[in-house]
């Protein structure tokens, strides 16, 4: 487990997932065997969403390519690539066409292999700046390789009431509740503000709009995207694709404490 350490706040990140955050006393990241959700946060990558509809197929210009739900990057591990006392680094690499194995199967899903038809390099970073904490995404890759991104942290939540305010709105927890596991979509937002024991600001570049999850009113997930899943049909989710260019893509996802 690496650790970054400032003055007053302590991350913990286990083989590339956020297990910690805390200023002081006050833990951010829900806690993993809580209820709720067995993770405290992923990736959603090369695509966001579902695809059991569409027999697991999302097409792509190289080809169909087999998917399930939110992409198999989350079946690859992280490779440690560097640390430093405030910042560390991790990458996952995947070759065109390789077979990878889908542990949702077969209990909760038929598709036993997953393929993407590119070769990519997802670079996952977190640093540490004072209290704040950026977690940055770096895609590269064939140019014009399709691509949907989304990260899917979940946080503690202290207060039976929290509140998310979008800076449009404010959102209720049981608003969230309501949605179930579709997840409640929040378009064209780059900021949003849990208001909780303590409030923490989740602001973003790259992405564009959040979704909103949890099942239980002990966490909640504030997912930065750049596409809302749900928009379309599952055999349509290629609709939402963006696409590489040249240079690498580059996303950011900083978490702001309250002082």
């Amino acid at each position: 487990m690496e650790k970054l350490i400032s003055a007053r706040c302590k991350v913990h990140i286990d083989a590339g997932e956020l297990v910690s955050f805390k200023v002081g006393r006050h833990e951010y990241i829900h806690q993993k065997g809580n209820p709720g959700w067995r993770n405290s946060d992923t990736e959603m990558f090369p695509i966001i969403g579902p695809t059991s509809e569409a027999d697991f197929m999302v097409e792509t210009p190289n080809g169909m390519a087999v998917q399930d739900q939110h992409g198999l990057l989350r079946e690859l591990a992280y490779e440690l690539v560097s640390q430093t006392a405030t910042k560390v680094v991790y990458l996952k690499k995947y070759s065109s066409g390789t077979e990878i194995k889908n542990s949702k199967f077969p209990e909760k899903s038929s598709a036993a292999f997953l393929t993407w038809p590119y070769d990519f390099r997802f670079e996952k970073s977190y640093e540490l700046k004072g209290t704040t904490l950026e977690i940055a995404f770096t895609i590269s890759g064939e140019e014009g390789m399709p691509y949907m991104l989304g990260y899917h942290p979940a946080f503690y939540l202290h207060n039976l009431a929290p509140v998310i305010d979008t800076g449009a709105r404010k959102i209720t927890l049981n608003e969230v509740l309501d949605v179930g596991s579709r997840a409640l979509e929040v378009k064209d937002c780059t900021s949003i503000t849990l208001e909780d024991k303590k409030k923490l600001t989740i602001t973003t570049q790259g992405f564009g709009s959040f979704m909103l999850w949890t099942e239980v009113p002990n966490m909640v997930c504030i997912e930065p995207i750049t596409f809302y899943p749900y928009a379309v049909t599952q055999q349509r989710l290629a609709t939402g694709f963006q696409e590489l260019g040249k240079e690498s893509k580059v996303c950011t996802v900083t978490l702001i404490p309250e002082d």
